[in-house]
């Protein structure tokens, strides 16, 4: 008996001669939700960087860098409060990123609930 082509080799769990590359495309709605929601993921977290950005002092630096380092929605929800309440009030852009970080969480979480 021949063996089978590596790239045709069976994968665990798939039938014979099926390669596990093929079933990347099988749920293409899926694939495109994950896509979907990562992209508005990154709009947030660059609302936040930036937001972040207009911030002075030993405040601004540790949230810079939790900002960065978040990776899930729920992680910059938990800096709101601090970012919201650490935004100068007098500076010209803090009624704008306000605005923003609102839009982008009620954004996340309409789509995440499926309205």
């Amino acid at each position: 008996m021949t063996p089978l082509h590596p790239d045709r080799a069976a994968a665990p769990g798939l039938p014979p001669g099926l390669h596990p590359a093929a079933m990347a495309g099988a749920l293409p709605q899926e694939r495109q939700a994950r896509i979907a929601a990562r992209r508005a993921f990154v709009e947030m977290k660059q609302a936040y960087m930036e937001a972040a950005s207009d911030i002075v002092g030993a405040t601004a630096a540790v949230l810079q860098q939790k900002v960065r380092r978040a990776s899930e929605p729920w992680e910059l929800w938990s800096l709101r409060a601090v970012l919201l309440a650490s935004l100068p009030a007098e500076h010209e852009r803090t009624l704008g990123h306000k605005q923003k970080l609102g839009r982008e969480f009620d954004s996340i979480f309409s789509r995440s609930s499926g309205l």
